[in-house]
């Protein structure tokens, strides 16, 4: 009596297993980076929230602070909204300078690894 040898499978059908094998991972990949940029903007977007109430509500501090020691709203609000005009200005020129950091943070958020 002879013994029966395992013989492996034949080489087709490990190629097709080794590429559906390759499929599947591909597809874990891109949902696993996809659900990590997802998460990342949502966190962003959470933050700059947040950001803008604060800034909001610290102008409308400002404002009602300057308004008590210059004895007028209308001052006190038009110090800030002059303060905020020379700040857009200011953004304005240097735009250039700006941008190159903005963008190079966004290329570094969306390929980190």
């Amino acid at each position: 009596m002879e013994a029966k040898k395992d013989t492996p499978p034949p080489i087709i059908d490990q190629l097709k297993e080794y590429a559906e094998t390759r499929i599947k991972l591909a597809k874990y990949q891109a949902i696993e980076g996809g659900s990590s940029i997802a998460a990342g903007i949502i966190a962003d977007i959470a933050v700059i929230v947040s950001m803008v109430l604060a800034f909001i509500f610290a102008s409308f501090t400002l404002a009602f602070y300057l308004a008590q020691v210059l004895n007028s709203y209308w001052m006190g609000f038009g110090c800030v909204a002059l303060i905020y005009l020379i700040i857009a200005f200011a953004v304005k020129y240097n735009r250039h300078a700006l941008e190159k950091p903005i963008v190079n943070a966004f290329i570094h958020k969306i390929f980190k690894n």
